[in-house]
C-alpha cells in the first residue's frame, strides 16, 4: 500500500472516530531529533516506531511495531522478554515498508496489518500530546495519548530503554 493510502487510511480513521487532532505540515524530515525541532516540541513527545523482529523459537517469527517516547530507545531485552522470545532485533527495509505500509521515518504508531503486533511503552500513552509523521515525511499529527491508545489498542508494556548516548 503506498504512502498516500496509508495517510488517507489514518485519517479516515481519526475523523470517523471523532478525534481532536492536529495536521502540522513542515519540511520533508524523518529523523526524530530533526522532526522535533521542526514541530517545536521536545522528543519526549513524540512517539518513535520502529518494526522488530522477534524470533520465539526457531520456527516462529513475530513481527513488532515497537512505539517509544522520542527521546529513549527500543529496549529488546524487554521486547524479547515481554514475547518469551530468544530474539528481538530490528526487521529488515523491506519487511518494516511491507508491514508499515510506509517508509522508514513515517511509520504511524498504529498497525493496518494484521501480522504486526503493536506494543507501546507505557510513557507513550501517558503523553497529554503525541506527535509522530504521518506516513509522510512533510506531515505530522498531534493527538493525546489517551486518543491514540482508544484507537490503535497497542499492548501496553515498559519497552523503552535510556536514552541513547
Amino acid at each position: 500500500m503506498p504512502d498516500h493510502d496509508t495517510y488517507q487510511h489514518l485519517i479516515s480513521l481519526l475523523d470517523s472516530s471523532r478525534v481532536d487532532y492536529r495536521i502540522v505540515d513542515h519540511a520533508p524530515e524523518g529523523a526524530t531529533e530533526a522532526v522535533c525541532a521542526l514541530r517545536g516540541h521536545p522528543a519526549s513527545e513524540a512517539a518513535k516506531c520502529i518494526v522488530l523482529r522477534v524470533k520465539v523459537d526457531r520456527r516462529t517469527t513475530r513481527h513488532v511495531l515497537a512505539v517509544v517516547p522520542g527521546d529513549r530507545r527500543v529496549d529488546l531485552d524487554a521486547v524479547r522478554e515481554l514475547f518469551g522470545a530468544r530474539y528481538a532485533g530490528f526487521s529488515d527495509a523491506e519487511t518494516a515498508e511491507r508491514l508499515a505500509r510506509t517508509v522508514p521515518g513515517t511509520v504511524l504508531p498504529f498497525s493496518f496489518d494484521p501480522t504486526l503486533e503493536l506494543v507501546a511503552d507505557p510513557d507513550v500513552v501517558a503523553r497529554p500530546r503525541l506527535y509522530f509523521n504521518a506516513a509522510r515525511l512533510d506531515r505530522s499529527l498531534v493527538l493525546s495519548g489517551t486518543d491514540y491508545a482508544r484507537l490503535a489498542q497497542p499492548r501496553v508494556a515498559r519497552i523503552a530503554g535510556p536514552a541513547p548516548a
